[in-house]
């Protein structure tokens, strides 16, 4: 291995990747650090049980975006897009159903079981969204401008972007809702059907400490509705192989462009001499030398762990130590015998309501009430839970016959009243199973193997601080030109030679891509100037 490089990149996470592998495309000497003994961080394949391939983390994808798809070819390195459709199925206690999807006519049929209104304004919903992200989306693509520093270039595109704005309107009220206001009351506005808006209010509160009644969380929902698979906007799919199929992809193109990657190398120690980062030092004691070093972690592993904070200003210090890492989300992985048979829809072999995700959450109250445990707390005593059945439509996932499920869950703090995880674990994974089971009567004699992974063991196992998904909140005030930090939003750290690439940098959490493609452009852009 060689001992010092153009760029080493510490963590192996979707986004680490694609900085390396652009920045090796360019032609710079690239290595990637990470500390597991397997790549993709959070979007990664493990054979959990034998035979099975658990996409242990996260487990659909629509958000990754096309530019990169395309510029590193991951599509000739294995890289292949799974559609869902239906990509929703909601049962209810009352035994009816409502199944959503790219199919516009089977979704409007389904709807109007509920609202023929709603199932007629669900397109114009649709439409408005739609209009938001045509001005929002180009942003997750772009170096954020600094209005506070920044020179003419970044004064002209927060001109163009004003512009924009002003184009829109008289929607130009609802996209500042958007950017930071509640769900709640947008779906309120919107729909009269108490089905389809807790349908949709589950995106709104995935990964977040909130309820859909909270500010912030309009963002989070239009956050998910953004992407495309396969071209078809609005639809997500599954990765064939797992969600590490996309990592292996990116891993594979960087190589090719003779980037090195080393597993089991975990980085104690930024190496920082005069101010400048110069390296990274392994837990094993070996020194490796780079002009630059990149962190995919969070910003709490980087600057307050990986090095000293008193190098640090004492303004970026304060704002990096009130990054909110709360979170309240639990995953659950299981092994099962056969598809659930749900009382709403019956079937026992694999079926539409099994091909995308199947959400638990019968109303707003139960919802709210969900939220109202984990405030004070406590895991929810019903909490909402979001199913997918990868192996339905993938059959290179598991034994023949079998299935795998990925339960997403809320809420579950990662702080716990007079409760520790390790003990409590067990016994709220059993509550799950009980909740499911009482939709789909044969879910828990189904059941061959579980893997409980909770915001703690999100922590130990994915270096994600108190277990947050996003690497931070994403709140408005830490969202574009304010994230991580203001001053700071553009991949550089106060540390000359320290950039970052993950989850924490515009435009977010999620599987984008989008940070690691905008990092490597600032470090090839400024690496010409060297």
């Amino acid at each position: 291995m060689k001992q010092s490089y153009d760029s080493v990149i510490i963590g192996g996470g979707h986004n680490g990747l694609v900085t390396a592998a652009y920045l090796a495309k360019a032609g710079q000497k690239v290595l990637v650090l990470e500390r597991r003994e397997v790549l993709g961080g959070c979007a990664v394949t493990e054979e959990v049980w034998p035979g099975y391939k658990v996409s242990t983390a996260s487990y659909v994808n629509s958000l990754f975006r096309p530019e990169i798809i395309r510029e590193l070819e991951l599509k000739k390195h294995g890289f292949e897009m799974l559609p869902r459709s239906p990509s929703s199925f909601s049962p209810f206690p009352d035994n009816r159903y409502l199944l959503m999807g790219p199919d516009k006519e089977m979704t409007h049929r389904e709807v109007s079981k509920f609202s023929k209104k709603d199932a007629d304004a669900l397109p114009h919903y649709e439409e408005m969204l739609e209009r938001a992200a045509q001005l929002l989306e180009p942003l997750l693509i772009q170096v954020p401008p600094d209005p506070w520093q920044g020179g003419i270039s970044d004064f002209w595109k927060l001109g163009k972007l004003g512009l924009q704005f002003r184009n829109l309107g008289a929607d130009s009220g609802e996209l500042i809702e958007i950017l930071t206001g509640a769900a709640r009351p947008i779906l309120d506005r919107w729909f009269e059907s108490e089905q389809l808006k807790v349908t949709l209010a589950t995106d709104a509160v995935i990964g977040v400490m909130a309820s859909p009644s909270m500010p912030g969380t309009a963002y989070v929902l239009f956050h998910h509705v953004m992407g495309e698979c396969n071209g078809v906007r609005g639809v997500w799919g599954y990765v064939r192989g797992g969600m590490g199929g996309l990592s292996n992809a990116i891993a594979s193109s960087a190589q090719s462009h003779g980037a090195e990657i080393m597993t089991n190398a975990e980085v104690s120690q930024i190496l920082i001499r005069s101010g400048r980062a110069g390296g990274v030092v392994l837990k094993d004691g070996r020194e490796i030398f780079a002009s630059r070093v990149i962190s995919n972690l969070d910003c709490n592993w980087t600057f307050l762990r990986l090095m000293d904070p008193k190098l640090l200003p004492d303004e970026f210090l304060k704002q990096i130590k009130t990054i909110d890492y709360t979170s309240a989300t639990i995953k659950i992985n299981v092994a099962l015998d056969a598809v659930p048979n749900f009382k709403a829809l019956p079937g026992d072999k694999p079926g539409p309501q099994h091909r995308g995700t199947m959400h638990i959450c019968p109303d707003f109250d139960y919802l709210e009430h969900a939220y109202d445990d984990a405030k004070y707390g406590m895991p929810s005593r019903s909490p909402i839970l979001e199913c997918t059945m990868a192996s339905v439509v993938d059959e290179t996932l598991t034994p023949p016959g079998k299935h795998l499920m990925s339960m997403f869950i809320q809420y579950a703090p990662y702080q716990l009243r007079n409760q520790n995880w390790d003990d409590i674990k067990d016994s709220f994974a059993d509550r799950c199973f009980d909740i499911l089971n009482e939709y789909a009567p044969n879910f828990k004699s189904s059941v061959l193997h579980r893997q409980i992974i909770t915001p703690v063991d999100m922590e130990r196992i994915y270096g994600l601080t108190g277990g947050n998904i996003f690497q931070g909140n994403m709140s408005l005030n830490r969202m574009f030109f304010m994230r991580p930090a203001v001053h700071y939003s553009r991949y550089k750290t106060p540390i000359q030679g320290l950039y970052l690439c993950g989850a924490a940098t515009h435009p977010g959490g999620g599987v984008m891509g989008a940070c690691g493609w905008n990092a490597a452009r600032v470090i090839l852009a400024e690496s010409q100037n060297d």
